[in-house]
């Protein structure tokens, strides 16, 4: 039996990682799962004559991270336990899956059981013969430090990361290049969230944390962490007021500058809903004088079944908006030509 007091569509709690990782490699033919590992990598990695981009961290974000392999994106994603970094030997494991003799970038998302594993990942893989290189995505300018991280931690933005470099590394440039603009969208970008409900884990089976009622958490973090704030619940335009403003602050852009927006709901907020947000994000770019170049609205990095949202805001140059509107196929998104 499942112990658990609210109800999910799962066996047994410690069968959910492994059972989803082979629903989702059953669901879409260009991913495939290395045998033993709770990793999946495009179906033809590595691909010759290219950099592979590999990424991962704890379950319960889908489709982060997996979601994301494919064509124009990333080449691997390791699965860790629900809100649990993956191990290193995992780590490696898909690194050298992912390597063409191009070398790898990982994209690491800042919270220090991801960061610590992926280093210990890289130098043994370095050890033989793999040029490994890693970026830190820290895009949450709610939380300086956290009991997680030590500086800012990677939420949304990620996503951008993975679409640069993976398009980067689809054009055949070499791996300091790929590099080079993954950290120039880091430089970027910015994202804030909200939490209406906690998450509930499947081995816990209730709430994370007590939210009442008629409150909300603000500056939240994707683990189930509650916010830096905890105030009364407020209509949508207030609330994506208050996120927008707080990113746009550290963002600090210059009047007329050109930027991507992205509204991610948490993973229990209807897409109704994320409209209404979106809708009202788009009247504040109007009147901070920004262009809006292009906007997504969805659910790209969540928080098992959390109710909430996360705002993102990206300024781009021709460079930026090039790599984002590159084509990609990936079970997550799919950008045409």
């Amino acid at each position: 039996m499942v112990a658990c007091s609210m109800k999910k569509l799962i066996n047994e709690p410690d069968a959910v990682v492994d059972e989803m990782l082979d629903g989702m490699v059953a669901a879409h033919d260009g991913l495939r799962r290395l045998d033993g590992q709770e990793v999946v990598v495009r179906h033809d990695a590595p691909v010759e004559g290219k950099v592979g981009i590999v990424s991962g961290g704890g379950s319960g974000h889908e489709p982060t991270h997996g979601g994301f392999v494919g064509d124009g994106m990333l080449d691997g994603a390791a699965a860790g336990e629900i809100f649990t970094s993956p191990t290193a030997d995992q780590l490696e494991e898909m690194v050298q899956a992912c390597d063409s003799g191009e070398g790898v970038l990982a994209v690491v998302k800042n919270y220090e059981g991801d960061v610590m594993n992926f280093d210990t990942a890289g130098e043994m893989a370095e050890m033989d013969g793999v040029e490994v290189e890693q970026v830190v995505v820290d895009d949450d300018v709610a939380v300086e430090d956290s009991l997680y991280t030590s500086g800012r931690r990677g939420v949304c933005g990620t996503i951008l990361v993975h679409k640069a470099a993976g398009a980067k590394a689809a054009e055949g440039a070499e791996l300091s290049e790929v590099v080079r603009v993954a950290e120039k969208v880091i430089d970027n970008v910015g994202t804030m969230g909200t939490a209406l409900t906690s998450c509930v884990t499947p081995e816990k089976g209730e709430p994370t944390f007590d939210l009442g009622e008629d409150e909300i958490e603000l500056g939240i973090g994707i683990h189930g962490e509650p916010g830096v704030e905890r105030v009364d619940h407020m209509p949508a335009d207030e609330i994506t007021d208050e996120l927008t403003e707080n990113v746009l602050d550290d963002l600090d852009l210059d009047d007329g500058a050109e930027v991507m927006t992205i509204v991610n709901g948490m993973g229990g907020t209807p897409l109704s809903e994320l409209y209404i947000v979106n809708r009202r994000l788009q009247q504040l770019m109007d009147d901070y004088d920004l262009t809006v170049w292009d906007q997504w609205v969805g659910d790209y990095m969540t928080s098992l079944d959390m109710m909430g949202c996360s705002i993102t805001i990206c300024a781009v140059d021709e460079e930026i908006k090039e790599l984002l509107a590159a084509p990609a196929d990936t079970p997550g998104l799919t950008v045409t030509e």
